[in-house]
């Protein structure tokens, strides 16, 4: 328990101190970057603390900071100089006179609990690593490499088109987002997949099940598709797209 005590306190006090900066800067949204360096800060810390060199801990370890480090590096760059992202203006407005302590509870204090749980894969093979690797941890790894590829690819790929002043206005429909309206979601949900059958591999390790489970159902039913989908509704375009093409799992387009 000391592990995942530890994680708690300091995701606590990161995204406090996240949270000060927001207020400074008046944009609630740098908590997007936050969210891949909170991993990071607290699979780090606790492997530091607690850590014994186990190649299945140095392996989860090596993911999960690959993974963090090119999320955060890919929203800071992707929300430079745009402000404040539309779904925080929107709460901003919504809550008025609350909107300070309902930021720091809803928003900072919610994405850290998120994270506890989400890291449960990496925390729990940080606590008690159990035997040698073996070929569970070799299909982890191969599910992981196919999340990376989806995130990693699909972000590339909206990044470019929005870059593009061609392409502004419309909706991208190429590349992997041919075959998945959301390959950046299918692609973050899939590698918690990876991460959870490496952690198979530990003691108790069947009770990180929670991690992948969890993102899947904040990407596909809470703050995920939902709410992304919800902007471009009556979109001709979007609609179009939306008809034949798969939400989540690639596939090819309906005709």
């Amino acid at each position: 328990m000391h592990v995942f005590l530890l994680a708690a306190g300091v995701l606590l006090v990161f995204m406090t101190a996240v949270f000060v900066l927001a207020l400074c800067l008046r944009d609630n949204s740098i908590v997007d970057v936050a969210y891949g360096l909170a991993f990071v800060l607290a699979s780090w810390s606790a492997y530091l603390f607690f850590g014994e060199g186990h190649p299945r801990q140095v392996l989860v370890l090596l993911l999960v900071t690959v993974w963090g480090a090119r999320l955060a590096a890919h929203i800071f760059l992707r929300k430079r100089g745009e402000g404040e992202d539309f779904r925080y203006r929107k709460w901003r407005q919504e809550w008025g006179d609350s909107f300070v302590w309902r930021s720091y509870l809803q928003i900072f204090l919610l994405q850290g609990g998120v994270v506890l749980v989400v890291a449960l894969p990496v925390l729990t093979v940080i606590d008690r690593s159990g035997g040698p690797l073996g070929p569970l941890d070799l299909l982890g790894v191969l599910v992981w490499i196919l999340g990376f590829g989806f995130e990693a690819v699909g972000d590339w790929q909206l990044l470019r088109f929005k870059g593009d002043p061609v392409n502004r206005g419309h909706v991208i429909q190429t590349g992997l987002w041919r075959y998945t309206r959301h390959p950046n979601y299918f692609g973050e949900a899939t590698l918690w997949w990876g991460l959870f059958l490496i952690a198979l591999g530990a003691p108790w390790g069947w009770a990180a099940l929670l991690s992948p489970a969890l993102i899947a159902f904040l990407l596909l039913k809470v703050s995920g598709i939902p709410m992304l989908e919800a902007k471009y509704e009556g979109n001709p375009e979007f609609e179009a797209y939306r008809e034949r093409t798969n939400a989540f799992f690639p596939w090819f387009p309906r005709r």
